[in-house]
């Protein structure tokens, strides 16, 4: 099979300190993920959201998929990676990359993700996680990241 690129990129009118700290608080997944789907925290060992590894079931309707994922550092100093070690995909790497930029903080997300060769698993994640599927999931995260991370005018 082949492996797959999703870029989403968007400009967050923040600071570098409430975009880390955003992305640092232990309920970050469940702010960024849209219902109906529902995230189940099973185990989280992280330190830091460079640091550590996380259990978790996303529950698409009444379909549980289950996802072990460790995070390290990223590519620059302001920045994460998830990695799967088990889960609905063959691979699956995503980097969480904050740069300081006119008018904010620059949000690029950027996962490299491959599908399973065969099986209920191969089929769900296809559709569940297709591009389409992708692009609107990170429509509404960065949605989210501008909510949480709002500069309040005094």
């Amino acid at each position: 099979m082949t492996r797959h690129i999703f870029s989403a990129k968007a400009t967050i009118p923040t600071t570098m300190e409430k975009m880390l700290a955003y992305h640092a608080h232990p309920r970050a997944l469940q702010r960024l993920t849209p219902l109906p789907v529902v995230v189940q925290m099973i185990r989280d060992t992280r330190t830091s959201p460079q640091a550590g590894e996380v259990e978790f079931v996303l529950w698409f309707g009444p379909i549980p998929t289950r996802w072990h994922v460790r995070h390290e550092a990223g590519p620059i100093e302001t920045s994460f990676a998830d990695r799967m070690l088990s889960g609905p995909m063959k691979y699956w790497h995503h980097q969480h990359i904050f740069r300081e930029a006119d008018g904010g903080i620059a949000l690029t997300d950027q996962i490299e993700y491959e599908y399973l060769d065969k099986g209920f698993w191969a089929l769900f994640g296809r559709a569940a996680l297709a591009p389409v599927m992708l692009r609107i999931l990170f429509a509404y995260r960065h949605w989210q990241t501008r909510r949480g991370t709002a500069i309040k005018s005094a």
